[in-house]
């Protein structure tokens, strides 16, 4: 994961339009957090932007058990259904919630639309029944993985009055959440069962 870096530029207070000087980087000692940061996103900035970098990565995230296992207690092969829902979530590299109604969450998804003409998701469900087919005295189970895509980018900050000393901030995000196209691979699963499970059985 890309190291999160703030960085901020210094204007002259008294002239408007001053000279930028070049970037400095901001220390835990002498700026403020990126938490502090995106939370004045549009909640006491003159502006709050989100850069896109490049386009986004799309990848495909683990695969989750979903539903419920399926045992097989008899001694002929058996197909069973499984029903399962599971929603995969946005999420970014500084940990912070984030909605796409308010804030810096809202700030990010009006630029995600405007640069890659698609509506960004904070969440997406997907829900079915698969058939699982299962030996005898085996368990089943499905698992999920969903498409997502990560962007990265960067905040620009420009506040009226000085913050922690200057004018504009900049804060390095990546934003993960479901892929435009959120289809995903299933896959269904057997194993043998343990003894405790088979005596278990009805």
């Amino acid at each position: 994961m890309r190291t999160r870096t703030i960085r901020a530029l210094v204007a002259s207070a008294g002239v408007l339009g001053a000279m930028v000087l070049p970037a400095t980087t901001a220390t835990a000692e002498d700026g403020p957090t990126v938490r502090e940061l995106l939370e004045k996103c549009d909640n006491g900035t003159d502006s709050c932007v989100f850069h896109p970098e490049g386009e986004p990565e799309h990848f495909t995230a683990d695969a989750k058990q979903v539903g419920e296992p399926v045992h097989n207690c008899t001694a002929d092969d058996q197909r069973s259904s499984v029903s399962w829902s599971d929603t995969t979530s946005q999420s970014n590299s500084a940990g912070l919630s984030m909605t796409t109604e308010a804030g810096f969450g809202k700030v990010f998804a009006v630029a995600y639309e405007q640069t890659y003409q698609h509506t960004w998701e904070e969440s997406h469900t997907e829900s079915q029944t698969t058939f699982v087919d299962t030996g005898p005295h085996q368990v089943g189970w499905v698992e999920r993985a969903a498409q997502m895509q990560k962007v990265s980018g960067t905040y620009e900050l420009r506040f009226p009055d000085k913050f922690h000393d200057h004018y504009i901030w900049y804060v390095d995000l990546e934003i993960t959440g479901p892929a435009p196209d959120p289809s995903s691979a299933i896959s269904q699963h057997t194993r043998d069962m343990t003894q405790e499970e088979i005596d278990a059985c009805p």
